[in-house]
């Protein structure tokens, strides 16, 4: 699991390559959830991606609520065909707005 980040204007893109699993989703959430704990939003560009687990999502939800509590929020993009069905699937996409592109997730 590696993670990327630039800032574009207020936004923080942020770029998770790998996978988020039982094993890796306690480093994933110990460098994502403080860089969420912004006003400003925050795209996580997911083209890198190759898994998330059950724990991985948990990770995504604690992101969206540290997030929302700033006033900010998280916007998925890009996200392989199998991880975006995992977040179809387990219901997360209504909870956590999605875009294909990451023009779209900034626009």
């Amino acid at each position: 699991m590696d993670i990327t980040s630039e800032t574009i204007g207020d936004t923080l893109i942020v770029r998770p390559e790998g996978r988020i699993d039982s094993i890796t989703s306690r480093d994933f959430e110990s460098e994502v959830v403080p860089m969420c704990d912004r006003a400003g939003p925050v795209v996580l560009e997911c083209s890198k991606l190759t898994y998330v687990s059950s724990a991985g999502l948990r990770v995504f939800l604690t992101a969206a609520k540290t997030a929302k509590s700033k006033g900010g929020k998280i916007v998925l993009c890009c996200l392989t065909p199998g991880v975006k069905e995992v977040f179809v699937v387990s219901g997360f996409s209504k909870i956590i707005e999605m875009h294909d592109t990451l023009e779209a997730a900034t626009a």
